[in-house]
């Protein structure tokens, strides 16, 4: 019989229900994420999963707010930084997630891993919004059904990838956070395929909602974006994922110059959502080559201005 999970409170730091090395470990995860931090967390997923191999096999329920727990296996060397108290996972996206939390709009959840984002806007402080998980693996989606059910089913789950149209592909890598369905692999796990705007179609969503898409599809973002034209011009915010390693910036060059979407990336020198129409901006903002940088895609006027007057509340607060 399984061990039940051990209990983690982001906002108290109490840990309960752990024996000693698993606290002594848990010091160390949290420890090694402060110091990492300085380098972009370079390593520490390494270092997190050997440790991981010390530890007993049971999961890990993290508190991220009083009315979100977020469940993954002990010791997993991407989300064990959540044991870090001070860091904050995909900042810019929680920028505009909690900017957004008075807006009535769908997540689309796309590459959704355990659910992290859909535990988390559907939760009370984020607005309580409807999410779509949309997830292909079948050693991930359990974990991703797993953090719906421990939340209520309070948000819909979805076994597939997301490309340019139905169909199927293989799935293929070794990390949990980076399986993907790019390039022509011929093993790994078959996995059906289908377009965004097929939501449109299997009645999953509307042509006239407000959405936020996020695209964490490793590799396969062009794709989706040709799969998705009709979300695109609804009021919508495409949330993808840059490479660090791109240096030709790919994702973000498409949507400038193949879609009607204006280019919005996150300046750490000025703390603002920009506008941009020259990606020579992003050979600065991406200083490391081994993480994911978001850049945002929008046509929709609604979300321009939310997103001015997100920066204008920004400034305010630094003033």
């Amino acid at each position: 019989m399984a061990q039940p999970p051990i209990q983690f409170d982001r906002a108290s730091g109490a840990l309960e229900g752990a024996n000693l090395w698993e606290r002594t470990a848990a010091l160390a995860l949290s420890t090694g994420s402060k110091i990492s931090s300085h380098f972009s967390h370079m390593g520490y997923i390494a270092c997190a999963n050997l440790l991981r191999k010390t530890l007993p096999a049971r999961n890990i329920a993290v508190k991220l707010n009083e009315d979100a727990t977020f469940e993954f296996p002990y010791g997993d060397g991407y989300w064990s930084k959540l044991l870090n108290r001070s860091y904050i996972y995909e900042d810019e996206l929680e920028l505009l997630f909690a900017d957004s939390a008075d807006v009535d709009y769908t997540l689309l959840d796309c590459g959704a891993n355990y659910g992290y984002w859909s535990v988390l806007v559907s939760s009370k402080p984020f607005g309580t919004h409807k999410a779509i998980a949309i997830e292909p693996s079948g050693q991930n989606f359990p974990k991703l059904a797993n953090n719906a059910r421990i939340n209520g089913n309070r948000f819909e789950t979805l076994k597939c990838a997301i490309g340019s149209g139905r169909g199927t592909a293989r799935l293929s890598g070794t990390k949990h956070e980076a399986f993907s369905i790019a390039g022509s692999q011929s093993d790994g796990e078959e996995v059906p395929v289908i377009a965004l705007d097929n939501l449109i179609d299997d009645g999953k969503v509307t042509a006239q909602g407000k959405y936020l898409i996020k695209l964490d599809v490793e590799g396969v973002e062009i794709e989706a974006m040709k799969g998705g034209k009709r979300l695109m011009e609804t009021d919508s915010v495409l949330l993808c994922e840059e490479h660090g390693a791109d240096r030709a910036h790919t994702v973000s060059r498409y949507i400038l110059e193949h879609t009607p979407l204006k280019l919005i990336v996150f300046d750490p020198s000025t703390n603002r959502l920009e506008t941009v129409s020259e990606l020579s901006i992003l050979d600065r903002i991406k200083t490391s080559t081994h993480v994911g940088y978001n850049v945002f895609g929008t046509a929709s006027a609604f979300w321009l201005d939310r997103i001015n007057a997100l920066n204008a509340k920004t400034a305010r607060r630094t003033q």
